[in-house]
């Protein structure tokens, strides 16, 4: 006898059943698909600009920005954003010197160097009769204006982006400084000259020293002062006193600064003795 086939409804639930199987098979696979585009784009959501930001914390970030990173750090694309942003934040929150670099003043001229040196050392000129002004004048303040200083190089002295004008170094550069100078007093008796003129130059002097800026007012504006009362013996060959004084003070592009002392008739400008400078600090 011949084996009785399936029925209709056996054939019927097989056909259910595969038909049950396909879409559960299709819902699993457009699930696994759906899910892997979901990451994807959560990941490339994870490494924009933006999303780096509402992670980690940034500041916490800026104060480890000098810490090596390792190789997986360099890698991710967040991270870079994140050092790129610390890197201009510390340029524009850092030290004075790093915010003119990163955002030059429109009124400076901008420096390829990083570190602009400015500083000027002037020492005592051998021409006497030029290095003082005849006399003192409202504008240039007391004492006598030292106009000549020695500043080509020769011996100890030099220029270095600064301009000199008339005795008076030209402040190139808006920022704070250090000045100094000193000055060399020399008396000593001529056996030929009056004794009534010597008797003079014996009485007690005010040996005073004046370091003055320039500016856009009318008068200059005392910086420094040093002043000390000298009287030579009778019995000393020759009297010797040297005034040294230095400072620092906030300076303004243009500004000018000179030295005046008294007594200039007893000024030696040996350049060793007597000198003049200044140089940015920051």
């Amino acid at each position: 006898m011949l084996a009785a086939g399936p029925s209709a409804a056996q054939s019927c639930a097989l056909v259910l059943a595969a038909a049950v199987l396909l879409q559960s098979l299709c819902v699993a696979v457009t699930f696994l698909y759906f899910t892997s585009e979901l990451k994807q784009l959560q990941d490339t959501y994870s490494k924009s600009s933006i999303a780096c930001l509402t992670g980690e914390e940034l500041g916490n970030f800026i104060q480890n920005l000098d810490t090596i990173p390792n190789g997986e750090e360099e890698a991710d694309p967040c991270w870079q954003v994140k050092w790129q942003l610390g890197k201009l934040i510390k340029k524009v929150c850092g030290n004075p010197s790093e915010r003119a670099l990163a955002f030059p003043s429109t009124n400076e001229q901008p420096h390829t160097d990083p570190i602009y040196r400015i500083a000027a050392h002037l020492t005592g000129s051998s021409n006497k009769k030029n290095s003082l002004a005849p006399h003192s004048t409202p504008r240039k303040g007391r004492g006598q204006k030292i106009n000549s200083w020695e500043s080509s190089h020769k011996g100890h002295s030099f220029l270095y982006n600064v301009e000199l004008r008339n005795g008076e170094l030209v402040v190139p550069k808006t920022g704070f400084y250090y000045i100094y100078s000193q000055t060399y007093f020399r008396f000593r008796e001529n056996e030929h000259e009056d004794s009534g003129l010597l008797a003079q130059i014996r009485n007690p002097k005010q040996l005073v020293q004046y370091v003055y800026k320039l500016t856009n007012y009318p008068e200059p504006i005392l910086l420094m002062k040093s002043a000390r009362t000298s009287c030579w013996s009778r019995k000393a060959e020759y009297g010797l006193h040297s005034i040294y004084q230095g400072g620092v003070f906030q300076l303004k592009r243009d500004d000018r600064i000179f030295v005046s002392v008294s007594n200039g008739d007893i000024v030696d400008m040996d350049k060793e003795a007597s000198f003049f400078g200044a140089f940015m600090i920051s």
